[in-house]
Order: structure tokens, then C-alpha cells, then sequence
């Protein structure tokens, strides 16, 4: 009985984190937003065999994550920035999510699904009919979250060199 109420002030908490996070498009070049963009290569560095470096990767830079060519979403918890997300729009094709990234020490609390679904709702009032992304084998927890948000698995769009799956999704 004890640990089921513990269990439930648990969830409590949780909920009332969560809630607690705001999500707002931002500069990327703002401290908040380079911030993140730093963890998320950090992340990467670490998780990635070899490493990442930005700089082999396909472009991300400030102008493109920047509106009108797209734009670049912060998810602060009491004022500090614990995730990221950008989307790139390409005028008569799909736009592309770009840099998808949620703090480890709030994970769990549904902010990468909330990261997606803002990133989507933005996309469509932009009239983008089909996202899509790439990601590396190495980041399950992110191909369970674009797979679980109806995101279908489709040939190689692009040559990233760091991606092992390609996604798209009908908004």
C-alpha cells in the first residue's frame, strides 16, 4: 500500500513537471537555443560509433532554421532550456524536422512527443502537407517516438551521412 502511494505522488510530480514546460520559437541564435544545439552534439558525440560532427552532417545553420526558410522551437522548465527542435521548410517539397533533442533529466515526461506534435501543428498552419526526418540507428528511443506518431519508414531521401533510417509523415 505504501509504495503504490509513493508510486502515485511520483506521477503527481511528473505531471506537474511536465506541465511546467513552455515551448516557444526562438532564434537559434539565441543562448537558450545554442545551448541545446550544444547538448544535442554533445549527445550525439557520445552516442554515435565514430562520433558526430555537424560539419559532416547535412546543414542545419541558423538562416535555415530561421524564419522564413523555418524555425527553431526551445522547451524551457522553469525558465531553463531542456529541449529542441527545428523544422527546415523547402517551398513545393517536405519540410525536414531537424535537431530533435530532450534533456536526460526530463525524459519520460512526454516533452519529445510534445516537441513533435508543435513542430507538426507549425508545419501544417505553414501548409507543408509531408514531413519528413533521418535518424541514426544508434537513437531507438527516437525511432520508437516517430514510429508511435504514425512517421512511416521510406527509402533514402538524402545522404546523410549519419543516418541509418528516413521517415515521413502526412500532415
Amino acid at each position: 500500500m505504501e509504495q503504490a502511494i509513493i508510486d502515485q505522488v511520483r506521477r503527481v510530480e511528473r505531471l506537474l513537471t511536465a506541465s511546467a514546460v513552455r515551448v516557444g520559437v526562438r532564434d537559434p541564435r539565441h543562448p537558450d537555443a545554442r545551448r541545446c544545439l550544444r547538448a544535442y552534439v554533445e549527445e550525439l558525440s557520445g552516442r554515435f560509433d565514430g562520433g558526430f560532427d555537424p560539419a559532416l552532417s547535412i546543414s542545419a545553420a541558423d538562416h535555415e532554421m530561421t524564419p522564413p526558410a523555418g524555425l527553431f522551437l526551445v522547451a524551457a522548465l522553469h525558465g531553463e532550456p531542456v529541449g529542441c527542435g527545428a523544422l527546415k521548410f523547402h517551398p513545393g517539397a517536405p519540410a525536414e524536422i531537424k535537431r530533435m533533442w530532450v534533456d536526460p533529466s526530463v525524459r519520460g515526461l512526454g516533452l519529445g512527443r510534445r516537441l513533435l506534435a508543435e513542430l507538426e501543428t507549425r508545419a501544417a498552419a505553414h501548409g507543408v502537407r509531408v514531413l519528413r526526418l533521418e535518424t541514426n540507428r544508434a537513437l531507438a528511443e527516437a525511432i520508437a517516438l516517430y514510429r508511435a506518431a504514425g512517421y512511416r519508414e521510406v527509402a533514402a531521401f538524402n545522404d546523410e551521412a549519419y543516418a541509418h533510417h528516413w521517415f515521413e509523415k502526412e500532415l
